[in-house]
């Protein structure tokens, strides 16, 4: 009895946990998507296709600009890759596109600087076009021709990943007038509330998982077994060895996109370095789930050389950040992540999570009337042409 009353008390520390880091951040998170809804509803897919046609920089830089105008979900971002690479676009500029949009999206730098520090939001937004650049000339020196046409085969059969039909989703709003315009008329607002109920549904597993992870791991794993894992007592070797080794544990988990940063609190508290952290972060792309959905896509020797490379523009970003910020003095030492136990006060932070709440009631509410549940069930599923223009008529 004893033992079964440890181990009911151990898990609701762990679910208290979870709960308390989700209603830190869950008003952040609203307006991350919120925002995130709003770029994507103004901001075609045919139109990312478009201008992907090379691997030149100015094409690069467009990619990484492009981006962020996407859904956060890692396996979306994966998905829309692909589909970009179908219909045309630049293998390279299609990898820096995927790149961009799981790294340098506005919800995944409030929700680090609100659990981290401003310092990791900062790191990961210089972080994530060094890895573009990384990457881009990995490509240029190692990626074969014969490679890209074998891995485009591979794309245009029938193989699916996860989030297939959100990936070729696009509501984008097209008529002539103004941005403001534009997303004030009722095709803006179904367009917007559209893509907000889309995202959650396509990350909430991946976040939930990562809160409930963390929750644990804060519970049930002593700080002690995270201090000799990186080797924090040695204190110069530990900032080489974090990002290294960061990718590696990433691989080993099966979240991805923002559910990653509580568990990097987790991992932070307990004495990796901060190139460590942002390496972990980073590595959202080469979790086992995704490594499986590109072996799919591309083929065995594509899904190989993208582990290899994704893994070492990764582990490189991580400790060229590291150093970076050292030598301008700008890395966080304070090993104070939120990881927090269920605390409800009426203070800022209640005030706001119901605020957004009610924002986001409003949203589902209006993709709800507008007959949104029928396109939620096609999320997974694979679309012949993209989705344009459908169900965005609704008033």
């Amino acid at each position: 009895m004893p033992f079964a009353l440890d181990i009911a008390n151990e898990l609701g520390n762990a679910l208290s946990f979870a709960f308390g880091m989700l209603w830190e951040i869950l008003w952040a998170l609203i307006l991350g998507f919120g925002l995130s809804a709003v770029v994507q509803a103004v901001v075609a897919k045919s139109e990312m296709r478009r201008l992907l046609p090379d691997d030149s920089a100015r094409t690069i830089a467009r990619a990484t600009l492009l981006g962020p105008a996407s859904s956060s979900c890692s396996y979306a971002a994966v998905a829309l890759a692909r589909s970009l690479f179908r219909r045309g676009a630049n293998f390279t500029a299609a990898m820096a596109f995927q790149f961009a949009s799981t790294n340098l999206v506005i919800e995944l730098g409030i929700i680090m600087a609100l659990i981290l520090g401003w310092q990791f939001t900062l790191g990961e937004f210089l972080g994530g076009p060094l890895m573009i650049v990384l990457l881009a000339l990995l490509f240029r020196l190692f990626l074969s021709q014969r490679l890209v046409e074998e891995a485009r085969e591979h794309a245009n059969r029938s193989a699916r990943g996860r989030m297939e039909g959100h990936a070729e989703m696009d509501m984008s709003v097209q008529a002539k007038g103004s941005l403001w315009q534009r997303l004030r008329s009722p095709q803006g607002f179904t367009s917007t509330a559209t893509y907000f109920v889309m995202d959650w549904a396509s990350v909430w597993m991946d976040f939930f998982g990562g809160l409930l992870i963390a929750g644990a791991l804060t519970a049930w794993v002593p700080n002690s077994f995270w201090q000799s894992l990186f080797f924090s007592s040695h204190h110069t070797f530990a900032k080489f060895w974090g990002p290294l080794i960061a990718p590696l544990v990433a691989i080993l988990r099966f979240v991805c996109s923002i559910g990653n940063v509580p568990l990097a609190a987790v991992l932070w508290n307990g004495g990796i370095s901060f190139g460590g952290v942002l390496s972990f972060i980073f590595a959202d792309l080469i979790i086992l789930p995704i490594l499986d959905i590109y072996r799919r896509y591309y083929g065995w020797r594509m899904a190989g050389f993208l582990l290899a490379t994704f893994y070492a523009t990764m582990a490189a970003a991580g400790l060229i950040v590291e150093f970076l910020f050292q030598g301008l003095g700008l890395t966080r030492t304070q090993r104070s992540a939120k990881v927090e136990m269920a605390n409800v006060h009426w203070n800022y932070t209640t005030v706001l999570n119901i605020i957004f709440l009610a924002i986001a009631a409003v949203l589902v509410w209006r993709f709800v009337r507008t007959g949104g549940l029928p396109m939620l069930r096609m999320m997974n599923k694979p679309l012949e042409a993209p989705a344009h223009g459908a169900h965005a008529h609704s008033p």
